[in-house]
């Protein structure tokens, strides 16, 4: 086995005018790999003077987790993008790795976070709450984040994930009390662009298609690109906002509690359900049927036992400020 990587390798561009400073992470987790590309194409522009940063600061993170990342693997020795803190006392891999990105999340006002997903699906934009000064995600730069969201590209667009996060972690402490305690930590669903938000910045996440979709890397490269002309740090034109966005609001995460858990079939991301319909059987026979009308997210049926096996999302009345 190779030794563990010792650093992370950041690029740094400074424009010779103030403006926004804006980070592009790759491969939070290790097997999401399109963002990486695309990060790696801007660069060669960026390098070659094709393309130029005449305002602000952008910082570019090709691999956010070079011990994923070069396993191949969704993590090295957990998920990255769950519980992200500084760690004083750091226990594993992600820990030291949290320990360098959270100064340098801090360090901007914007970030671009760019994934890509187990199963069949088309892109989709992870946006945050809406303003509010509510306890568990306090935030008041809605109206620039769901800017930056409408003019990345995808229809899609998908709030909650606090929330979703929440339920579940009440769930775990009532029904599994002896999981892994960051199972069980309120916090657990903070990941970069949460994290962000809690500093005084803003973000999105890009879910840029499933993780071998040959049309994946020039979703995130495409964002990039936009993200660059709206914040007006590189001479870029900028395309309007489509119209016909899809907003989502993420309700639950639903953990896959036995290896013998099985779906009733194979969902793709954003699947419709009716209410009642069959999701999927436990192992000892109990049926999980969808408690309203709504959307498969994020299945996994690879998923390890306690950890995340689909979320369910239903329609959301917010209208983008574009």
């Amino acid at each position: 086995m190779p030794p563990k990587p010792t650093h992370l390798r950041v690029h740094q561009f400074v424009g010779l005018r103030p403006g926004p400073s804006l980070l592009v992470l790759g491969a939070v987790h290790g097997n999401e790999t399109c963002g990486t590309r695309a990060i790696q194409r801007v660069l060669d522009e960026l390098q070659s003077g094709e393309l130029a940063i005449t305002r602000g600061r952008l910082s570019l993170l090709p691999v956010t987790n070079p011990m994923a990342y070069h396993r191949g693997a969704r993590e090295g020795e957990r998920n990255l993008n769950r519980n992200l803190r500084r760690c004083a006392d750091p226990q594993d891999f992600e820990d030291r790795v949290a320990d360098a990105l959270c100064p340098l999340l801090e360090a901007h006002e914007v970030l671009l976070d760019l994934h890509s997903f187990h199963t069949a699906g088309q892109p989709f934009v992870m946006l945050g709450p809406r303003n509010n000064h509510g306890a568990l995600e306090p935030f008041s730069l809605a109206e620039p984040e769901e800017r930056l969201a409408a003019h990345l590209g995808p229809r899609r667009v998908l709030e909650g994930w606090m929330e979703a996060y929440e339920q579940g972690v009440r769930r775990r402490r009532h029904e599994r009390p002896a999981s892994s305690p960051e199972l069980l930590d309120a916090a657990y669903g903070t990941g970069t662009v949460e994290y962000l938000r809690t500093r005084g910045g803003y973000g999105v996440t890009l879910e840029c298609g499933q993780h071998d979709d040959p049309h994946a890397p020039a979703v995130a490269y495409q964002a990039i690109r936009q993200t660059l002309a709206l914040l007006e740090m590189a001479p870029l034109p900028l395309a309007p906002p489509r119209k016909d966005f899809q907003i989502l609001h993420l309700m639950d995460v639903i953990d896959r509690d036995h290896a013998d858990d099985e779906f009733a079939r194979a969902w793709a991301s954003f699947d419709p359900v009716e209410q009642g319909q069959l999701i999927g059987r436990r192992h000892a026979g109990q049926e999980v049927r969808a408690p309203s009308d709504g959307f498969v997210v994020f299945p996994n049926p690879e998923a390890l036992p306690g950890n995340e096996w689909f979320y369910f999302a239903v329609a959301s009345d917010r209208v983008l400020r574009t």
